[in-house]
């Protein structure tokens, strides 16, 4: 089996940044995978220092096929980052593996994907391998691997035929949105997709994730999950950009490989409704609620 290429996007985050290569180089196919570390340059001077350790730690002798390092010249933020780096080798191999620094991963992740990329290479319906699996309630109720609509950014694969789809122009992807295209869009309302849209439409956010997931909404398009999850978002301590405190998305991840995919290229009914389920209840009481916003408060005024 030829090993799709592993992108990894890093910034100023040493710790995450150790502890997501520690992680990787222990999956079954680390040492015939190569790897692509795009190091963006520090947004000010405050952030070069962690800019260069970061850096430093890229440069140690990771046991990969090959490693590529990328360092670029001048901030681009984590949204151009991610853009240009998966267009530009996606189009070189035809698949690719992606992950950011704050993403640990089961020692059989690079095993999943590679299978996942293999079995759905010429299915076009199916757009995105998604390594994040939610934690959900009565999770042993479920397949081992299911079809769902929402793209996934924590940690994910896909195929040059799928990444032509991307769009980056958020108007062009959901001015002509009906309401029922939207209600859908949001899982029925229970989550803040559409949100989202809007607040990249007023300026307020710059997320590449937004616009993906947009474009394989807007084809129709599918994404397999897998009931355990491979990977662990560890940036949910507030150090990401996009992220605040909290332990709602933890996971225990996958400690077998994954062996069954399914057959029927359909969004998995009873999973829909358990992650529809979850959305809905996710954010706990009120003062849960509060509790998490006053941390991301203090960490937005720590960055």
């Amino acid at each position: 089996m030829s090993t799709a290429p592993i992108i990894l996007f890093v910034y100023n985050r040493p710790d995450h940044t150790l502890r997501t290569l520690e992680a990787l180089e222990k999956n079954d196919l680390a040492s015939s995978s190569e790897l692509f570390i795009y190091s963006d340059a520090p947004k000010n001077e405050k952030s070069k220092p962690a800019v260069d350790q970061v850096r430093e730690i890229i440069k140690s002798d990771w046991k990969f096929k090959k490693i590529h390092l990328i360092f670029r010249d001048t901030n681009c933020g984590l949204a151009a980052n991610v853009i240009d780096g998966v267009s530009n080798i996606v189009k070189q191999y035809g698949r690719i593996i992606v992950l950011e620094d704050d993403l640990t991963t089961s020692p059989f992740a690079l095993s999943y994907f590679n299978d996942a990329l293999d079995r759905y290479q010429d299915k076009d319906r199916v757009m995105q391998i998604s390594g994040y699996g939610y934690p959900l309630k009565d999770l042993e109720n479920l397949p081992e691997t299911f079809f769902f609509r929402v793209a996934n950014s924590w940690g994910w694969a896909t195929w040059d035929r799928a990444w032509k789809h991307f769009n980056a122009d958020i108007h062009q992807l959901t001015d002509d949105f009906t309401i029922e295209q939207i209600h859908q869009f949001s899982i029925e309302g229970k989550e803040n997709f559409w949100k989202q849209v809007q607040e990249f439409k007023a300026g307020k956010i710059n997320s590449w994730a937004i616009r993906w997931y947009a474009s394989v909404f807007k084809k129709n398009g599918l994404v397999l999950y897998p009931r355990n999850s491979l990977t662990q978002n560890i940036g949910n301590d507030g150090s990401g950009t996009h992220t605040a405190a909290e332990n709602t998305y933890r996971v225990v991840l996958a400690d077998k490989k994954i062996t069954e995919f399914p057959l029927e290229i359909k969004e998995h009914t009873q999973a829909y409704e358990s992650i529809k389920y979850f959305y809905a209840h996710r954010k706990g009481s009120l003062l849960q609620r509060g509790i998490r916003f006053a941390k991301k408060k203090i960490n937005e005024l720590k960055k």
